[in-house]
């Protein structure tokens, strides 16, 4: 979900055979993803929707998916929120199409019970996901902070919740940190291209 030009999709291509659907409100971005999947290769595997997340359940079958990973927007659309002039960046970033409550309700109905939603969110808006996912019976297991350089503050957080899982029992994992200076750490480096050289 929010699948944007297809990034997250190719790379998960890379971990498993099973069918990945992709859904993208945006047609510019939906359409880079296709040509990516087109270029490597990868449309037996692929297929990409250019709808409206809440549309979700006319693509995927309702509680028949393993896995929902999703790069929502993060910043809540108030009025007064200054937002970048490019519209596709806006909309990638701000609640302008959607929000967090649509996104998180979408993924649970797709879900399979003890499925499993992952989740790339910003900590300043950790609490709002917790009661959504809570809201909507998905049970946040797994979490860890996104740091861009030790001794920085995260800017992004991870988060892993189970559909009808058991309550409570979640971990906070050791962090992971983006640049050694100006270069991935070897730990970013061996999950982006399997090789820490």
């Amino acid at each position: 979900m929010c699948a944007g030009n297809g990034a997250v999709g190719l790379f998960l291509s890379e971990k498993t055979s099973a069918h990945i659907t992709m859904i993208e409100i945006q047609a510019r971005l939906a359409d880079m993803a296709r040509r990516s999947i087109e270029l490597n290769g990868l449309a037996s595997q692929i297929t990409v929707v250019n709808d409206d997340l809440k549309n979700a359940a006319h693509y995927v079958k309702k509680d028949s998916v393993d896995i929902v990973a999703c790069n929502p927007p993060y910043f809540v659309n108030y009025e007064t929120s200054e937002k970048n002039p490019n519209q596709y960046l806006a909309i990638a970033r701000h609640e302008i199409t959607t929000n967090l409550n649509e996104i998180v309700e979408s993924a649970a109905g797709l879900l399979k019970m003890n499925a499993k939603l992952f989740m790339v969110y910003r900590p300043d808006r950790l609490t709002d996901l917790i009661v959504a996912l809570r809201t909507h019976r998905l049970e946040p297991k797994r979490l860890k902070l996104v740091r861009p350089r030790i001794g920085e503050n995260a800017n992004m957080v991870l988060v892993e919740a189970i559909k009808d899982g058991k309550p409570n029992g979640l971990k906070a994992e050791r962090d992971i940190i983006t640049y050694d200076g100006d270069e991935y750490t070897d730990e970013v480096k061996k999950m982006l291209y399997g090789t820490d050289k």
